[in-house]
């Protein structure tokens, strides 16, 4: 980790500045990985978070995508007061004035297309708005970040990139090889993102991003989100200061508008789901069985988004800066990229 500031709790932040600050901001998290149902929605609306990347699928293939795809219809069904399944930016908007949660449905990897480029389209009619290309191992589209060689973007991962272009899916470089990552820039015709990851110079770790990539994502009009999963940020005694600083150097670096959050949020799950995403169907489970890491005592689920305006706000960011880290930065891009682009 890199030499920042060892404060664990700030003096006295304003508390009033970052309540009103919050309370203006239309919050949306890059991505979030929950075990949904009501008591999750409750926690989101308690943080003030207005719209989610909401990941439906991981390792599944298209038939168990759609019946995951079926159980999301349902819970927007059974809490139509709390929840809208959400297409648009401007529905995220619009659910910030209703008090609802906006949720964009989206994959952590291309599995969910098979061998098949047409089902990009056929998905994004059913409403997923997001996809990452790779989640950890080599499939069809690429490398990923955890492969000892990574590939590079293969020839249907180039189909894949215009076919997502086309329709107006935002590519996600998350969990994908750095080679993979830049291969995707250069083929996107639209801005794409790292929905949840950090720079590698923050915390070093395969699943966090070097300079080149980041900036290769930015310079193209893409955008960071910045990630509050343990594994990522250097685990549960990074302090908040520390995490609020990272993105002050960021914004100083990339620009405020090209830096978000995606707080990976795993709420409602049980150990067996970890051992699931890490191993999914290709790999038996380890000798050690898999656990979920402790998060910081600052930052442990949705609700505490509050404290991230704070420790924004204390570390010197600007008001208008610090909305669009919450969330306005993640519109801005949703407007462009979700239009479609003729290829």
């Amino acid at each position: 980790m890199s030499e920042l500031s060892t404060t664990t709790l700030f003096d006295k932040p304003d508390a009033k500045l970052g309540s009103q600050v919050h309370a203006a901001a239309t919050i949306v998290d890059g991505l979030q990985i929950n075990n949904w149902d009501r008591n999750v929605l409750e926690e989101l609306r308690a943080g003030g978070i207005s719209g989610v990347n909401a990941t439906c699928a991981v390792w599944e293939g298209p038939a168990d995508t759609l019946k995951a795809i079926g159980d999301w219809y349902q819970l927007a069904a059974k809490n139509p007061d709390l929840m809208v399944l959400a297409q648009t930016s401007e529905e995220i908007r619009q659910a910030k004035i209703d008090q609802r949660i906006a949720v964009l449905l989206g994959f952590q990897n291309t599995s969910s297309f098979g061998d098949d480029f047409r089902m990009v389209e056929v998905f994004h009619r059913l409403g997923v708005k997001v996809a990452q290309l790779t989640y950890n191992i080599q499939n069809l589209v690429g490398g990923a970040c955890y492969e000892p060689e990574d590939s590079g973007l293969t020839r249907f991962g180039r189909t894949i990139v215009s076919e997502m272009n086309r329709v107006g899916m935002l590519i996600d470089l998350s969990h994908v090889g750095n080679r993979t990552s830049l291969d995707a820039v250069e083929a996107s015709v639209a801005p794409i993102a790292i929905t949840h990851s950090n720079p590698t110079w923050f915390v070093e770790n395969p699943r966090n991003k070097p300079d080149e990539v980041i900036r290769a994502v930015t310079d193209a009009g893409g955008m960071l989100g910045c990630c509050l999963y343990p594994l990522v940020i250097g685990g549960k005694k990074t302090t908040l200061d520390q995490f609020c600083q990272m993105i002050a150097r960021l914004v100083d670096e990339l620009g405020p508008e090209r830096v978000g959050l995606g707080s990976d949020c795993t709420r409602n799950w049980d150990t067996e789901y970890v051992g699931y995403l890490r191993n999914g169907r290709w790999q038996a489970e380890g000798e050690t069985k898999a656990t979920w890491p402790e998060w910081p005592e600052w930052f442990v689920g949705p609700e505490d988004f509050p404290r991230l305006t704070d420790g924004l706000l204390k570390v010197g960011l600007d008001e208008t800066t610090v909305r669009g880290v919450l969330g306005e930065n993640w519109l801005n891009l949703f407007d462009d990229v979700f239009t479609g682009r003729e290829v």
